[in-house]
C-alpha cells in the first residue's frame, strides 16, 4: 500500500510535505516533485490511500504540460528516473509518480477557469449573481455551461484554510496588473485547447485551476496541469444541467464524505473499500479516456 512508502532520500533536503506531493530539493535549479497517492477532502488529508491515483496525477500533468507547450513554457525537465541526479536517480519507487523540475517563484493567486457553473462557483452565483466579480446572466442552472470561459483568481489560503474567491482588481494587488493579464489569457487559452480536446474524447473539463511561475522574469507554467484533483471532469454522455454531475475526480469521496457526520476536521474518517476501489477506477479512467493509453500501476 502506498501509505507504507517512505520517501525519504539519503542525503536529500525535503522543502515540503503537501496533500498529496512531496518536494524536495535536486541541485541549485530544480526540484523533485513526488506524486502520492494520498487524498485530500475538505483541506483534510484522509487515512487511506487512492492505488493509482499518483501515476494518474503525474501522467495527467505530463501529458497536459505537453499539449500546452506552444502556449507557454512549462518547468519540466524530465520525467525518466534514469536521467534524475543523485540520490533520486533511478529509484523504483519513483517511476511513473515524480519529475524533476526548474525551480520557479510562485505567483501568489490560484488562477481558476470556468467554463460551467459549479462548486464553489455555483454557490458564489447563487448568492451573488457574479463570480469574482464577474456578472453571469440570470436564471442559470447548476452545472450549466457559461456562455464563455471566465478568469476567476482565489486567494491561496494557509494550510487548514480554505482558498477565497477574489475579483481580478482584488487580485492585481497581488500580481502586477500587466503579468495578471497575461495569466488571464494564457489561463483561458489553456483552458480552451484542454477542453475542446477532451470534450472530443467524451470528457467535460468544468472547470480546472492553474499555476504559473516566474522564472528568469518569464512566465512559466508549474505544479500540476489540468488533473482530476485540479479540475471537474465530467463524462459527457449523460450531461445535463440541473444539479450535479458524476465526476471522474475526487467528488465521489466528497459526495461520500458528505453523508457522514463528520465536522470536516482533522483526523480524517476511513474510507470503505468500495469508495477506495471506485475513486481508483474513474481516476483511471480519465487518464485512459485522455490519452488513449493504459497505465499499467
Amino acid at each position: 500500500m502506498e501509505t507504507l512508502v517512505d520517501y525519504t532520500f539519503p542525503g536529500a533536503s525535503k522543502l515540503s510535505s503537501g496533500k498529496v506531493r512531496e518536494i524536495f530539493e535536486a541541485g541549485a535549479d530544480h526540484l523533485l516533485i513526488v506524486t502520492t497517492d494520498r487524498i485530500s477532502a475538505f483541506d483534510v488529508v484522509l487515512p487511506d490511500p487512492i492505488p493509482g491515483k499518483g501515476h494518474v496525477l503525474n501522467q495527467i500533468s505530463l501529458f497536459w504540460f505537453r499539449k500546452a507547450s506552444h502556449l507557454i513554457d512549462n518547468h519540466v525537465v524530465t520525467s525518466h528516473v534514469d536521467k534524475y541526479p543523485e540520490p533520486f536517480r533511478g529509484d523504483p519507487k519513483l517511476k511513473g509518480r515524480s519529475m524533476l523540475v526548474k525551480k520557479a517563484k510562485p505567483l501568489p493567486t490560484e488562477c481558476i477557469v470556468r467554463g460551467y457553473v459549479s462548486g464553489s462557483g455555483w454557490k458564489e452565483y447563487l448568492n451573488t449573481g457574479a463570480i469574482s466579480g464577474i456578472e453571469l446572466p440570470a436564471g442559470l442552472r447548476e452545472s450549466e455551461k457559461l456562455p464563455e470561459p471566465i478568469f476567476t483568481p482565489s486567494t491561496k489560503a494557509e494550510p487548514g484554510r480554505h482558498d477565497e474567491s477574489i475579483s481580478f482588481e482584488e487580485a492585481s494587488r497581488l500580481v502586477d496588473p500587466a503579468l495578471l493579464s497575461k495569466v488571464r489569457d494564457v489561463s483561458l487559452a489553456i483552458y480552451s485547447m484542454a477542453s475542446e480536446e477532451a470534450l472530443g474524447k467524451g470528457i467535460i473539463i468544468a472547470d480546472t485551476k492553474f499555476e504559473f511561475g516566474l522564472l528568469d522574469g518569464e512566465l512559466i507554467f508549474i505544479d500540476e496541469a489540468i488533473t482530476p484533483d485540479s479540475s471537474r471532469f465530467w463524462p459527457r454522455d449523460g450531461y445535463k444541467p440541473g444539479g450535479p454531475q458524476p465526476s471522474f475526480d475526487k467528488q465521489f469521496v466528497r459526495d461520500y464524505l458528505e453523508t457522514l457526520d463528520w465536522q470536516k476536521t482533522p483526523p480524517g474518517p476511513r474510507l470503505p473499500e468500495d469508495v477506495i476501489r471506485k475513486t481508483s477506477q474513474k481516476y483511471l479512467a480519465a487518464y485512459e479516456i485522455l490519452t488513449g493509453r493504459s497505465l499499467s500501476i
